[in-house]
């Protein structure tokens, strides 16, 4: 896990070996908070209703949130190919989200034209995933 650094300073690479859980720690964050948020209140039906979205296409995409967040996890303590598989569940997701939801607004603000705001949150996770995707445990 995580690739060394190299810097020449002693303690600071024994760190680094384990930053991998900083980024890890905040996607993962949002996607198993997001996921687990989609059976909480209303459920997966009112967050297909608020996202006209059929029932069947809603509950794939919150376990898909949840699975993927659990996946990148178990991934640092197995291998690179079940992180990459976790990085990989989330890009329809987010594709899905931008397209349907965030598309034309950059700005993550919530406005009369977007009350859930724009992409610029859902891109940045987008560009990690393929992050992720790509580097699976050497980052």
């Amino acid at each position: 896990m995580g690739a060394p650094i190299n810097t020449g300073d002693e303690t600071l690479d024994n760190v680094g070996r384990h930053a991998h859980w900083f980024v890890r720690a905040a996607f993962v964050s949002v996607f198993l908070y997001m996921g687990i948020d989609k059976f909480m209140g209303s459920g997966i039906a009112g967050f297909a209703a608020a996202m006209d979205l059929p029932y069947l296409m809603a509950l794939p995409v919150a376990l898909a949130e949840i699975g993927a967040g659990v996946l990148i996890v178990l991934g640092a303590l197995t291998n690179g190919w079940i992180t990459r598989l976790g990085a990989v569940m989330t890009v329809p997701v987010l594709l899905g989200a931008i397209v349907m939801e965030h598309w034309g607004q950059w700005h993550f603000m919530a406005t009369p034209t977007h009350p859930l705001g724009g992409m610029m949150f859902q891109v940045t996770l987008l560009f990690v995933a393929l992050y992720i995707l790509v580097r699976g445990n050497d980052f």
